[in-house]
């Protein structure tokens, strides 16, 4: 029997994909990319911005599809849209044989033996019950690095926001198991970890009464094969002078932190229920720059939230010119039903989100080409990924494939600053023979926009 899995959405869905096809690995069961070769075939599912749901709903249907044209026995959708829409699954998609909720999938198995005798199966449980499936996870992103989830849920609820409602209140994975499945993660060939969680900062703070974080990446860092360690989903609000020091001390903890602010505005940070206010984030910002003056700062934004006015959009243009983060994204606002912000007046039309997002699309890119630029003559450990066609370098440089031949193969890599799928790549020219997952020293020797170009050390 084959099955077909596809994962939507973010890292840490991704992660839920990952156990759930240790399960079914772990039943003898085979893993097909083919969809007409699949018998059942599984959709992850997003839901966390309409465009997200778009996607979910878009690929149920487009999957149920194989039902008529391919050996298609069962459909099953699990995720997000599987716990806050199961109802209107069951209703408006026929071909659905399951639903599996957040926390049932280590459910899974068996399900899918039901699906297989032709029941109809629903698993949706309390999102707040706990799960902690011991399996050994396929990892899916190539195998050197892999994503971490340290807790599920949480307690902030934003306004605009629909995560506590999905997944739940904030539940922390006991130390124990993440550092086992860390264990494995690098017996098997992983050398970057990367941390996620709704927020990462609270880590611990439901299980061992404080906030645990710094003690865990300690523990970490003592994992053989380990080389990387990358923390994702930091709340300003949450940083401590632990965690800072950690950064610090710890060679395998990057400096680099992704820490999502989505706006600048001391009104529009009160109105979407974010901790913080405009001062703090500087303030914040500039103690981690002090502290380590070679972090690399990736933020999140939201424009066009609910009564955003031109000069609260101007002040977020100031204060991203102000602060230049290396690393910077932007979402217009989605409004999403069930929270509190969907009820807010004052909606913004979408070709003014979307003209806003552009402009700080627009500042932020002057800022990264230039950072970029500040980079050359820099010496970095650099983590190789692969080989680049050479059609596709010339591409990127102007130069002529008949060059490009010429200068051996063209690997591409990441530095420190660089998180896999949302940041920068730096590319590497040489005649040497590289391995993907292999760590080199390369000397920054130029910038193409975001991304850099090196040469051995």
């Amino acid at each position: 029997m084959n099955i077909l899995f596809i994962s939507l959405g973010c890292d840490k869905n991704l992660v839920d994909s990952e156990v759930m096809l240790g399960i079914i690995r772990d039943k003898g069961i085979t893993i097909t990319n083919d969809e007409n070769q699949a018998d059942i075939i599984i959709v992850n599912t997003c839901c966390f911005i309409n465009d997200a749901k778009e996607e979910s709903i878009n690929t149920i249907l487009e999957m149920a599809e194989y039902k008529k044209t391919g050996r298609l026995k069962g459909l099953i959708v699990t995720g997000c849209m599987a716990q806050r829409y199961k109802e209107d699954i069951q209703n408006e998609i026929p071909e659905v044989d399951a639903i599996v909720g957040t926390t049932s999938y280590d459910e899974i198995g068996a399900i899918i033996d039901s699906v297989l005798e032709g029941k109809k199966t629903v698993a949706v449980k309390d999102n707040n019950s706990s799960l902690q499936v011991k399996t050994n996870r396929v990892n899916t992103t190539g195998g050197y690095f892999s994503y971490l989830k340290i807790a599920e849920g949480c307690d902030k609820h934003c306004t605009y926001c629909i995560i506590p409602k999905i997944r739940g209140n904030y539940r922390s994975v006991p130390m124990e198991i993440l550092l086992e499945e860390a264990a494995t993660l690098a017996e098997n060939g992983v050398k970057e970890l990367i941390l996620v969680a709704q927020e990462t900062t609270l880590y611990g703070k439901d299980l061992y009464g404080e906030k645990s974080l710094p003690k865990l990446l300690r523990e970490l860092c003592k994992i053989e094969g380990i080389e990387w360690i990358r923390i994702l989903y930091c709340y300003p609000e949450e940083i401590t002078d632990d965690l800072i020091q950690v950064i610090k001390e710890e060679d395998k903890v990057c400096s680099y932190l992704d820490m999502p602010i989505q706006h600048a505005s001391d009104n529009i940070l009160k109105r979407m229920g974010r901790r913080t206010n405009k001062e703090e984030l500087v303030n914040i910002i500039g103690k981690l720059r002090k502290e380590i003056p070679d972090i690399a700062l990736r933020t999140t934004l939201i424009t066009g939230f609910p009564g955003e006015t031109d000069e609260e959009h101007n002040e977020l243009m100031d204060f991203v010119n102000d602060m230049k983060f290396e690393r910077l994204g932007v979402f217009t606002y989605s409004k999403e039903e069930e929270t509190p912000a969907a009820k807010m007046k004052h909606q913004i039309r979408r070709h003014i989100k979307k003209r806003r997002q552009a402009e700080i699309m627009e500042l932020q890119q002057g800022i990264a080409f230039a950072k970029a630029k500040d980079m050359i003559s820099q010496k970095l450990k650099v983590m190789i990924e692969g080989k680049l066609p050479a059609e596709e370098y010339a591409d990127k440089t102007q130069l002529s494939e008949e060059q490009v031949m010429s200068m051996g193969n063209v690997y591409i890599g990441r530095t420190y600053k660089d998180a896999p799928n949302v940041d920068g790549y730096i590319f590497v020219p040489t005649r040497a023979e590289l391995m993907s997952g292999e760590f080199v020293e390369v000397l920054v020797t130029d910038a193409n926009g975001y991304d850099l170009i090196g040469e051995l050390i």
